[in-house]
């Protein structure tokens, strides 16, 4: 009772700060970050490992600034999501833009559905919160559920504002098919790490051998959705463009494994543009090939 009790109590301050504006929200994330980088060291030892594993040819020097941008921009990244609680759509409109809103028009027009993927990349919240904005269609996101239900609440009113319906992993199959009549368009992250008891396939990503999810790919050619990648640049501070490109028009055609490897080569490449916006502080290889039997 006492940590529900404290829990809400957090919820209740996280509301309070969604509520300033964007640039006090931003003077604040200026304090955290020297808070989480100096004081607590959120989550040093993983980051830097990360990184190095990643870029092996990389200094010292660089792996440093890579991850003290990281820690910076994660910050604001965490507000930005803060601030969705009460941002209204004329400020999320602004900003972030689909720099190319055609493409899916051109595939509704044809009677398709659609799977968009992105990763841990820049605000992926702000990206499912926007998508909705460019179609009449239904925009369900994939997500997780959190162990503890008062925070899963607090995420779920988050990610279904603006029309975009949150789907647990569990359960969007069966929504598809219940939705397959109307052209849904699903919204998924590539880049989660599978528990033990799910890992099935490693990938070469970031030049270590990577367990993924063939969630994407199973999704993809059960329902022969086109397969769509969003490529989501932070432009300055708070504002955001994203692309949409197409990786399959018929998955069903594909061979086993092509799309997982498409959407993470994709991904990798994006990270090497700007690693300093992808997520690092989530432990992507506790899972290693040679403990977990796996298909090649």
């Amino acid at each position: 009772m006492l940590k529900n009790g404290l829990l809400r109590i957090a919820i209740f301050i996280l509301y309070f700060i969604s509520l300033l504006p964007f640039w006090a929200l931003f003077a604040f994330s200026d304090f955290l970050y020297v808070i989480l980088y100096y004081v607590i060291r959120y989550r040093r030892k993983v980051i830097y490992e990360n990184i190095r594993n990643s870029f092996p040819e990389k200094s010292e020097k660089e792996i440093d600034q890579i991850a003290r941008k990281f820690y910076h921009y994660f910050v604001d990244m965490v507000l930005e999501t803060v601030k969705s609680l009460t941002i209204s759509e004329k400020q999320l409109r602004r900003r972030v833009v689909l720099t190319n809103p055609e493409v899916i028009t051109h595939y509704y027009v044809q009677g398709r559905s659609l799977v968009a993927i992105g990763g841990h990349y820049c605000n992926w919240e702000w990206a499912g919160l926007n998508f909705p904005f460019y179609t009449d269609k239904k925009f369900l996101i994939v997500y997780k559920p959190l162990s503890n239900a008062i925070f899963d609440k607090f995420f779920y009113r988050i990610r279904s504002s603006f029309g975009t319906v949150p789907v647990a992993m569990n359960r969007a199959m069966r929504e598809l098919a219940r939705l397959r009549n109307e052209q849904p368009a699903i919204g998924l992250l590539g880049d989660q790490t599978p528990s033990r008891e799910e890992l099935d396939y490693f990938v070469d990503f970031l030049n270590q051998k990577t367990p993924v999810f063939l969630g994407v790919e199973k999704i993809a050619r059960t329902t022969n959705s086109v397969v769509l990648y969003y490529d989501m640049v932070r432009v300055k501070r708070g504002y955001y463009t994203y692309t949409l490109h197409t990786l399959f028009e018929e998955p069903q055609q594909t061979q086993e494994y092509e799309i997982t490897k498409a959407h993470v080569k994709f991904l990798e490449d994006i990270i090497k543009r700007a690693p300093e916006y992808w997520l690092w502080s989530h432990r992507r290889w506790k899972f290693k090939p040679e403990h977990v039997k796996y298909k090649r």
